[in-house]
């Protein structure tokens, strides 16, 4: 029978081979590392960010001859007037009417009472932080609307990416905080930043009314 010998050169050759060849598939079994490494970075990321370039010339203005119609809740115990022809989402205690980059959202629930400004700065500024992407607050006044005593609340947020372009515009919300009849009613306003909505504002929140 033939005996293998192996000169002490080879045996060296071979041994080196073998240690890379190891290292090497070692490198290839970590190599979800980066992947994993990147997931945890994006996850850490949410909530978190960045506030989108406010634009030069700004869309979304609501025309001013557009009509107003009423919205009637018995449910959630509010009235407000809102544009003809916006889109309706939800109802009862929670709803929204949206056009294009312009929109309205009513928020109901039971409460004791109205919210002082300093309840306002410590309590819904908390809230807002938790919920709003890349929230940044301008000011918490006291507000005094025809359906009730509350807060006025300006912030800035970044917007829900657009369904047709996936485009994200940087929003100035006015959040109406007004409490009758043992109800508290929020309603944000909201639109680009820059756009010229005053009067339509001004006619949703005025028309506020809480039963």
């Amino acid at each position: 029978m033939n005996t293998l010998r192996f000169r002490p050169r080879a045996v060296a050759a071979l041994l080196t081979t073998t240690s890379v060849l190891a290292f090497a598939l070692a490198g290839c079994s970590g190599g979800s590392s980066p992947s994993n490494s990147s997931a945890s970075k994006e996850g850490a990321s949410q909530g978190s960010a960045a506030p989108v370039p406010v634009e030069s010339n700004p869309p979304g203005d609501i025309p001013d001859n557009l009509a107003f119609v009423e919205y009637n809740d018995s449910s959630g115990g509010y009235t407000f007037t809102h544009p003809e022809g916006w889109a309706q989402t939800g109802t009862g205690t929670s709803v929204r009417f949206t056009d294009k980059l312009n929109g309205v959202a009513v928020e109901s629930l039971e409460a004791s009472a109205a919210p002082t400004v300093a309840e306002a700065k410590a309590d819904d500024v908390a809230r807002l932080k938790s919920r709003v992407p890349a929230f940044k607050l301008v000011r918490v006044e006291k507000s005094d609307l025809p359906s009730g005593a509350g807060i006025h609340i300006v912030f800035r947020r970044n917007s829900d990416p657009d369904p047709v372009t996936g485009k994200v515009y940087r929003d100035e919300v006015e959040e109406y905080i007004a409490f009758a009849a043992g109800r508290l009613v929020r309603m944000d306003l909201y639109g680009p930043v820059g756009a010229d909505n005053v009067d339509a504002y001004r006619t949703m929140s005025q028309s506020l009314r809480i039963r």
